[in-house]
């Protein structure tokens, strides 16, 4: 009997034999599942340029009008990333990403049969602006966090890259909808993206590496899967009350905002537009953002294997400063045709779009430890802030103005503001603790 007792008890002290580590680790088929969600759902980000024209000329609606809800939709974008987060720590990755994808089918689909200005910013600015949201580059940071403590720089950087590889696969198709049978089918097109992607999410996606025995890849021992954290809420915003306390945190916000409003905000909202206000066809211009998504690839993930080897604060600003340079330059590019100039013009901007993402995560890390998933939610949300307000200054300034030059000037100011920041954004070298202690 005793011997039972001392077999059950040592038993009972032993931890679980796991099974082996698969040659090819299962964080590499989490993180191709989740590039391919952030493919899919970024149909959604391609289409609101594509709609200032078309809305424009059906409804008579400004477009300070559509603008603004794009703005909204931008705004909710962010806002929702660091909820989204916290929700993905209190009911798993899963459930909110299916969600999420379903209320984006939803307001996309409503669009079709709105018919009032205010039915757009609900079905568009809210709905898809929420569902969104928590489809952000948060979803990435915490699947780069739980999956991967090696090589997260170069994950980082191709999940970033996935939003850009879903522009260059609908882009085209979607400017072609609009131009050939018009805005609806576009709409519609982007509601079965979103829809399609669900079952491949629940099926395939999984929380944590615990969940299959095993370990993060690159770590040296296994971790456990930790308990569901209340509050979500709660959470969300006493991590950002503790954040706000310190300096770094207001750097790497006041430089994602000035991010967000050069890139979603400015180029993503008005390029289409802006150029064809020079007379370039609508499709030759989504043409050009789409190579913008080609060569975005490229920099993004160059961008997370130089965040794995140099420091951030340097590369931020070297980004920022070139992103500048370009943006003054724009003006005098956009003509009818496309031409040399605007060629080169297109692959550095593209090289350059959100290569501040690696580096500004790594800084997240570095500064917030634990925390820095919910952390680079809300540094995104003044991303997506920024963007709000260029993508509704943007279209008011061409309805005043007539053009979009000053636009493109100030954002070349405010990307040289932003160089700056970077650089004063202060080391720290040791381990950080969570700000929030479970």
């Amino acid at each position: 009997m005793l011997s039972d007792v001392t077999q059950t008890t040592e038993s009972a002290a032993t931890p679980p034999v796991l099974p082996r580590t698969p040659r090819v680790h299962r964080a590499w088929f989490v993180a191709a599942v989740t590039f391919v969600t952030i493919i899919g759902a970024a149909a959604f980000a391609s289409l609101p340029g594509l709609l200032i024209e078309p809305l424009h000329t059906e409804f008579d609606w400004s477009r300070g009008t559509v603008g603004f809800a794009v703005s909204v939709n931008l705004a909710l974008y962010g806002l929702t990333a660091p909820f989204a987060a916290a929700l993905m720590d209190r009911f798993g990755i899963r459930r909110v990403v299916a969600v999420a994808l379903s209320v984006i089918a939803l307001g996309s689909l409503l669009t079709v049969w709105m018919t009032a200005a205010w039915q757009l910013v609900l079905f568009w600015g809210v709905l898809v602006g929420l569902g969104s949201g928590s489809m952000a580059l948060a979803f990435a940071a915490t699947v780069t966090n739980r999956w991967f403590v090696a090589r997260r720089g170069l994950v980082t950087g191709i999940l970033t890259a996935a939003g850009a590889s879903g522009q260059l696969v609908f882009l085209p198709l979607l400017s072609w909808l609009v131009e050939n049978h018009g805005w609806r089918p576009a709409s519609v097109t982007v509601a079965l993206s979103a829809l399609v992607i669900v079952p491949f999410v629940w099926l395939l996606l999984r929380d944590h590496p615990a969940d299959v025995g095993l370990a993060p890849y690159g770590a040296a021992e296994f971790v456990p899967k930790p308990g569901p954290v209340q509050g979500a809420a709660r959470r969300a915003v006493t991590v950002l009350l503790k954040a706000a306390r310190t300096g770094p945190f207001w750097l790497l916000a006041g430089t994602f905002a000035i991010c967000g409003a050069s890139t979603n905000g400015l180029v993503r909202t008005h390029f289409v537009p802006a150029a064809h206000d020079h007379g370039m066809p609508i499709t030759a211009a989504a043409s050009l953002l789409a190579v913008i998504g080609v060569f975005d690839v490229v920099g993004t993930i160059a961008s997370g294997w130089f965040t794995d080897r140099f420091e951030s604060r340097r590369l931020l600003a070297t980004y920022y400063a070139l992103r500048g340079v370009s943006l003054l330059f724009l003006p005098m590019l956009l003509a009818p045709s496309v031409h040399p100039p605007m060629v080169f013009f297109i692959v550095f901007y593209g090289l350059d779009w959100v290569a501040t993402v690696p580096p500004t995560l790594a800084l997240c890390r570095e500064h917030y430890g634990e925390d820095s998933a919910i952390v680079f939610g809300w540094v995104l949300a003044s991303h997506q802030v920024g963007a709000a307000v260029v993508a509704f200054a943007g279209g008011l300034a061409r309805d005043v103005f007539g053009s979009y030059d000053v636009v493109w000037y100030a954002s070349g100011a405010l990307c040289a503001a932003a160089a700056l920041m970077a650089l004063v954004i202060r080391r720290r070298p040791a381990v950080p603790e969570p700000l929030l202690t479970p």
